[in-house]
């Protein structure tokens, strides 16, 4: 019988242990902490868009996605332009001193440049997506419509440079995402940047 104990021993055996539990505990975080990972398509919904505006023609829209949402693309014309002062007195926040935008966006066009109105095209009222009125003075919208975007969910009108009318539900004007200018022709949704 021993009388005494192998101390070496125990210490191998103890820092064996200690060390095949700490590799097991390893393997068993790796996946645990991968899983906690944004996934590709998740990554991807929160990614920048490039947009080619090269072939848009004056009074043309294209919609894209980013983050899930649409975001619209207007090139607007100079009669357009000229209509969004006009509409002032309409509209519930002229100046977009309540909206989303970034300080590019902070002027009477709401744009980086006057001429292309980058918005996203959500309401702001209960989330349905307005639907594009270009034309002056349909029946159903009135004789003082000078053209922009209606919501067919509950009747909230935006002019055409996203500001919400009076007496609409809408709260406030249409939301402005960060982008900018990458080239004459190519913008760049969800950054914000230098215009080109």
């Amino acid at each position: 019988m021993m009388s005494g104990v192998d101390n070496d021993k125990r210490r191998f055996l103890t820092q064996a242990a200690g060390a095949v539990g700490a590799v097991g505990t390893g393997f068993l975080a790796v996946p645990f902490l991968s899983s906690m990972k944004p996934s590709a398509k998740a990554e991807a919904l929160g990614a920048p868009v490039e947009v080619d505006i090269a072939k848009l023609e004056p009074g043309q829209r294209i919609v894209v996605l980013w983050r899930g949402k649409p975001v619209w693309v207007l090139k607007r014309t100079p009669e357009t332009l000229q209509t969004i002062p006009e509409l002032d007195g309409e509209v519930l926040d002229p100046r977009s001193d309540q909206s989303d935008q970034p300080l590019s966006s902070k002027n009477e066009a709401r744009s980086i440049r006057p001429e292309i109105f980058v918005a996203v095209g959500v309401c702001t009222h209960l989330g349905c997506s307005p639907v594009f009125r270009p034309e002056i003075a349909p029946a159903d919208l009135g004789a003082d419509w000078k053209g922009g975007f209606f919501c067919p969910c509950h009747g909230s009108k935006f002019d055409l440079a996203g500001r919400v009318y009076k007496g609409v539900p809408a709260p406030v004007n249409l939301e402005i995402p960060p982008y900018y200018f990458a080239s004459e022709n190519r913008i760049v949704v969800g950054l914000e940047g230098e215009k080109a």
